[in-house]
């Protein structure tokens, strides 16, 4: 099942948004650097803000994924894969940092059977129902 495993590259069209709230006072001097053209608007701010905080704590964020065993990246489970695990008579124990995608075609009663636990750093996209069955192994 590693044949589906991807790294991610830094700037991708997949994104996730997210909401954050700021102080009155910071988010002026946020609009002040865009204004000034440091930027060229908030989310470009915020998102370099970010990876800059993330590059300096690159080594700790490196040691807890290994720590944690978690694949890093972009990490697809199809209906053969889960019916490959099923037939085997295993369970999955997912753990990505990235993104995690369950194929829309993986029924509730086969990711029932097939995963033990789920934990993701990132994004899970999987159908409303199949998140609903595997509510309790969503970590």
């Amino acid at each position: 099942m590693a044949d589906n495993v991807y790294r991610l590259r830094e700037k991708n069209s997949e994104t996730e948004k997210i909401t954050i709230n700021l102080g009155y006072v910071d988010l002026g001097r946020v609009d002040v650097l865009v204004q000034e053209g440091f930027y060229s608007n908030r989310s470009d701010f915020i998102r370099t803000a970010i990876r800059n905080q993330l590059a300096s704590e690159g080594e700790v964020v490196k040691q807890s994924i290994i720590r944690q065993s978690l694949e890093l990246g972009l990490r697809d489970y199809t209906k053969a894969d889960l019916e490959a695990v099923k037939a085997a008579g295993e369970k999955l124990e997912i753990r990505v940092l990235g993104l995690a995608r369950i194929a829309p075609d993986v029924t509730p009663e086969l990711a029932l059977a097939t995963i033990h636990a789920i934990t993701v750093l990132g994004a899970l996209h999987a159908s409303a129902e199949l998140k609903s069955a595997l509510t309790d192994r969503i970590r």
